[in-house]
């Protein structure tokens, strides 16, 4: 008897025991929702740091805009004020009175050029390290990826050299030629075509097309988000280029959208700190980069996961 009742005590107490256990198996009353809580804290102060971060990120160009539409004296004495007292668009129509038109034509010229360029060339390279068999090959890609390791200002001496031997110094093609290749996008190009399978050029060359015709109307299509991704990185890397563009010519009719800002901004307006027209040049100069990537950025973002997952 006393064994019996002692069973009966314990599944008395097994019994209360599920009782305090809510169905998802958390204790039930202050406990489960004590845990429930604090996920939601967490999950808030996360918000709260994002929402930080983007407004520190967003608030200089809410800055750049505000102060583009001030008048100078106001620039001046509040020149982290959101909101211009008063309003004015003063300085876009000083600014379309400079040489503004002829740089943006400038710039224009130069990053289609080069865009354009680079998707050619990168593709080609890109497809030759990845799919043509030929002595050295390894020992090329080697090189490129060295490439990536050495800064940029390192060779603008050597680059200033060259360009006045071949006598192009001063033109337009020492703007667009030695951009029209860089060591990143042939990397870019090489990691998405070893993603595309084999099988697809061999029954091409089996119906009788050559290796250009192969690359250009089978491979190329194929790799979209590649090139979209080759594409956006060209035309901003091209449109904000400045140090290239400072050794390559001296010449006023030649300078771009970013030697002129910088030439505004050091003082080519003459006295005065000028901050809403130089902020206008600024702001007129971002917009076609912002609108490029927006328009594609879901190639982009695709384009890029497919080369790093390859690599």
């Amino acid at each position: 008897m006393s064994e019996i009742g002692i069973d009966a005590r314990t599944q008395a107490q097994t019994v209360k025991d599920m009782r305090r256990l809510d169905p998802t198996g958390r204790p039930a009353g202050d406990g489960g929702s004590v845990v429930h809580r604090s996920s939601r804290g967490k999950k808030l102060l996360v918000y709260l740091a994002l929402v930080a971060f983007a407004l520190v990120y967003i608030y200089p160009f809410v800055v750049q805009v505000s102060t583009s539409l001030k008048t100078n004296a106001d620039a001046v004495a509040h020149p982290l004020a959101v909101l211009p007292d008063p309003w004015t668009t003063a300085a876009f129509a000083r600014l379309a009175d400079t040489d503004f038109p002829l740089w943006f034509t400038n710039s224009v010229v130069v990053t289609v050029c080069v865009t354009l360029g680079r998707v050619f060339f990168n593709s080609l390279a890109g497809y030759a390290l990845a799919r043509l068999r030929f002595r050295g090959r390894d020992a090329v890609f080697t090189a490129i990826l060295a490439v990536l390791a050495v800064p940029g200002i390192v060779l603008l001496i050597p680059k200033f050299l060259v360009l006045n031997y071949l006598g192009i110094y001063n033109t337009y093609p020492a703007l667009v030629v030695p951009l029209l290749v860089d060591a990143a996008g042939v990397f870019i190009m090489k990691q998405f075509f070893e993603s595309i399978p084999p099988s697809v050029e061999e029954a091409a060359r089996i119906d009788g097309a050559g290796t250009f015709r192969i690359f250009w109307s089978i491979v190329l299509p194929m790799a979209r988000p590649a090139v979209i991704t080759l594409t956006i990185l060209s035309f901003q890397g091209s449109w904000n280029e400045l140090a290239h563009f400072i050794i390559a010519t001296d010449d006023p009719r030649l300078f771009t959208l970013t030697r002129g800002v910088a030439q505004l901004t050091s003082g080519g307006l003459g006295s005065g700190n000028q901050f809403p027209i130089s902020m206008a040049a600024a702001l007129l100069m971002t917009i076609p980069t912002a609108i490029v990537f927006v328009v594609f950025q879901r190639y982009f973002t695709q384009g890029a996961n497919a080369g790093a997952e390859k690599g």
